[in-house]
C-alpha cells in the first residue's frame, strides 16, 4: 500500500537539503539584486563595492527567507502552534507589566517630588505663571496699531489663523534701514558699554545714498546737519509713533498668547520682533533729537521705549524677557549720550530716574525660569506623553522629517520615562538655577551659576533614558542668568549716573563719593548685585558699586562683573572688539575730554 506523499510543510528536511535550499536562495537573491542594479543603474562608485554589497545582501536575504520558512514549518504543527500562542501571551503580559511598572514608577517619582516642593510653596500648574486677563478697552496690546503686528496670524485670543489673514496691514513695520536693519551702517550707533558715541554722519550718508536707489526715506534736496537729516528720514514714522504714544497711555498690556496650546513649543510671539524694531527707530530718533537740541522730544521717545518694555513684562517666557532686556539696553544709549554731553535738565533727570527704577530683571528672571519650568517644560512633557513620536523631531540629533522607524520607536517609550525626565529638569531648576539669584537681597552669584552648569554637565555627560531631555531643555543656564544680571546692573548704574549728573548740575562737579547722593538725589543707592554674599546675621549682604572721580573731572562707575574680580574699571573685549561680559568689569563712564 503506497503512502500518501507528505505535504511540503510536513516533509522532513535534513542538513544537506537545507544547505542546498539556502544556496539556491542565495543565488536567486543575488540575481534579483543584480537585475535591480542593472535596471536603476549602478549607485556605487566602484564595481567592487557593488559586488560586495550584492553578495552580502544575497546571503542575508537568503538566511532571512530560510529562517522564516523553517519557522512556518515548525508553526504548522498544532502542538507547536499552541506553544507559540502561549509564549506570545506570556510575552504580552511581560510587556504590559513592564509598561505598567515603568509608568507607575515615573509617575510616583514625579508626584513625590512635586508634592515635596508644593509643601514649600512651589506651584507647578500653568495658572500660577499665566498673567491675569485685563479689560480689552484698557489693553495696550489690543489697540489697533499694536494688533496690526500680529493679527494676520493670530486672533485676539492668540489662536493661530489658518490660512493667514492677508488683509491685515502691519503698521509696526518700522525699520531704520531698507533691509530691516541688516544693511544698517555698522558704526552708526554707539555703544555705551564701550563709551562710544553714535555717529549720525554715517546715517546721514546712508539715507542720502539710499534715496538715489529708492524713495523709502525722505531726504532734503541739500544736506542739512546730520541730526536734522536723520530726523527727516525717520519722519515717515511720525504719525505711527504718535499713535503708539497715545496707545501707551493705557494702564494694562497683555498680548494674546495661547498659553494653553497643546504644544507650548508652537506658541507664536510675532509681537516681540515688532516691539524691538520700533525701539530701534525710537533710539535713533532720540539720539538725533539730543544732537539737535530737542531734549524734551528725546525724553518722550526714551519714555516710550520703556513703555514698550513694560508691555511684555508679565509674559512668563524667556525670549520675551530677553527682548525686554534688549530694548532697555537700546534705551540706555540715548540716556548715556545725553548724560555724557550734559543734555538733560534736572527735571528730565528726575523723570529718567523714575523710568530706570521700573525694570526689575532679577524678578523677571525668576518669572521667566518658572514659566520655562511650568509652562514650557511641563507643557511639552504633557504633550510628549500623549504624542511620544514627536520626540524624534525635538531631539538635537533628529531632523525635521524623522524616519517611520524612529517615530515607531518613539511611540514605544513608556510615559513614565517622560516623568523621570521632567523630574530631572525641574530639580535642576529648583535646586541649582533659581537659588543662584537672591531676589530679596538682590545678589547674583556667578560662582553658584557656574556650579549649576557643571552639575548639569555632569548629570548629562552619560546619556540615559532619564536625562535625554535634560540636555535639550537646560543648555547654558549661566548665559541666561548673566544677561539678566547685566541688564539689572545697567539700569542700576544708569540711575546712579542720573543722580551724579544732578549733583554736578547743583555743584559744578561730580562728588568724591556716592554717599552724598542718598537720599536727596536718589532714594537708596543700589549695590553691586555681583560679588555679594548671603547675609549672615547683621553682616553686609552686598558690596557697593565701585566709583571714583577721574583727573579730567569725569568719573568711572562699575560693577566687578561676571568674573567677580575688580579689574579697576576695565571693560572686557573680544577679539572682534565686541564687549565680553565674561571678562573685565561692567562699566559706566564717558569719553575722555
Amino acid at each position: 500500500m503506497n503512502e500518501e506523499p507528505k505535504s511540503i510543510l510536513k516533509k522532513s528536511w535534513k542538513g544537506v537539503h537545507l544547505f542546498l535550499i539556502w544556496l539556491v536562495l542565495v543565488i536567486a537573491t543575488i540575481v534579483i539584486f543584480s537585475i535591480g542594479i542593472l535596471i536603476i543603474g549602478n549607485p556605487f562608485t566602484e564595481s567592487s563595492e557593488a559586488i560586495g554589497v550584492v553578495l552580502i545582501d544575497g546571503v542575508v536575504g537568503a538566511s532571512i527567507l530560510l529562517g522564516l520558512w523553517l519557522f512556518i514549518r515548525w508553526l504548522w504543527c498544532w502542538r507547536n502552534f499552541k506553544r507559540f500562542l502561549f509564549g506570545c501571551a506570556c510575552f504580552a503580559a511581560l510587556i504590559a507589566l513592564f509598561y505598567a511598572e515603568e509608568d507607575w514608577r515615573g509617575w510616583h517619582a514625579w508626584n513625590k517630588f512635586k508634592y515635596t516642593w508644593e509643601a514649600k510653596g512651589e506651584r507647578f500648574d500653568r495658572a500660577s505663571v499665566i498673567p491675569p486677563t485685563v479689560p480689552d478697552d484698557q489693553n495696550f496690546a489690543l489697540t489697533p496699531i499694536i494688533a496690526s503686528s500680529y493679527s494676520s496670524m493670530l486672533d485676539k485670543n492668540g489662536h493661530e489663523l489658518k490660512p493667514r489673514n492677508t488683509n491685515v496691514v502691519d503698521r509696526l513695520q518700522m525699520t531704520i534701514s531698507h533691509n530691516y536693519g541688516y544693511d544698517s551702517p555698522t558704526n552708526g550707533i554707539g555703544n555705551w558699554q564701550k563709551s562710544t558715541m553714535s555717529d549720525l554722519k554715517v546715517w546721514q550718508q546712508y539715507y542720502r545714498a539710499e534715496s538715489a536707489k529708492t524713495n523709502e526715506f525722505p531726504v532734503a534736496s541739500e544736506p542739512q546737519s546730520p541730526a536734522a537729516d536723520v530726523l527727516l528720514a525717520l519722519s515717515k514714522y511720525d504719525s505711527t509713533i504718535e499713535e503708539l504714544r497715545q496707545a501707551s497711555t493705557l494702564p494694562y498690556s497683555r498680548f494674546p498668547i495661547e498659553y494653553d496650546k497643546d504644544n507650548p513649543a508652537a506658541i507664536l510671539l510675532p509681537h516681540l520682533a515688532a516691539l524691538k524694531r520700533c525701539s530701534q527707530v525710537l533710539q535713533l530718533c532720540a539720539i538725533a533729537e539730543l544732537q539737535n537740541s530737542q531734549s524734551d522730544e528725546a525724553l518722550a521717545d526714551v519714555q516710550l521705549m520703556f513703555r514698550l518694555t513694560d508691555s511684555v513684562r508679565s509674559e512668563p517666557i524667556l525670549i520675551s524677557q530677553f527682548v525686554r532686556n534688549a530694548i532697555v539696553n537700546l534705551a540706555l544709549q540715548p540716556v548715556w549720550e545725553g548724560l555724557a554731553e550734559h543734555k538733560w535738565s534736572d527735571a528730565q533727570l528726575v523723570e529718567l530716574e523714575k523710568e530706570l527704577t521700573g525694570p526689575d530683571f532679577l524678578a523677571d528672571y525668576e518669572l521667566a525660569r518658572r514659566g520655562e519650568m511650568v509652562l514650557f517644560q511641563g507643557g511639552i512633557f504633557d504633550y510628549l506623553r500623549r504624542h511620544p513620536e514627536q520626540l524624534a523631531s525635538m531631539s538635537d540629533e533628529g531632523n525635521s522629517s524623522p524616519s517611520v522607524l524612529v517615530r515607531i520607536l518613539c511611540r514605544l517609550i513608556p510615559s513614565g520615562w517622560f516623568y523621570q525626565n521632567q523630574l530631572r529638569c525641574a530639580r535642576m531648576m529648583l535646586e541649582q538655577s533659581l537659588p543662584a539669584v537672591d531676589i530679596k537681597q538682590r545678589i547674583v552669584s556667578p560662582t553658584a551659576i557656574r556650579h549649576a552648569d557643571v552639575v548639569v554637565e555632569v548629570d548629562t555627560k552619560h546619556r540615559n533614558l532619564f536625562n535625554i531631555m535634560e540636555k535639550l531643555f537646560l543648555p547654558g543656564l549661566g548665559k541666561a542668568v548673566e544677561r539678566f544680571a547685566n541688564g539689572q546692573n545697567a539700569v542700576d548704574m544708569a540711575r546712579v549716573a542720573c543722580a551724579l549728573e544732578r549733583y554736578r548740575l547743583a555743584h559744578g562737579e561730580f562728588p568724591e563719593s556716592l554717599d552724598v547722593l542718598a537720599p536727596q538725589l536718589i532714594t537708596k543707592l543700589p549695590h553691586d548685585i555681583i560679588g555679594g554674599q548671603p547675609s549672615q546675621g547683621s553682616g553686609p549682604a552686598s558690596q557697593p558699586l565701585h566709583y571714583r572721580r577721574t583727573a579730567d573731572g569725569q568719573f568711572v562707575l562699575y560693577s566687578v562683573g561676571w568674573n567677580e574680580t575688580d579689574d579697576d574699571g576695565e571693560v572686557g573685549l573680544k577679539e572682534n572688539g565686541a564687549v565680553d561680559r565674561d571678562t573685565g568689569d561692567w562699566v559706566w563712564q564717558y569719553p575722555a575730554k
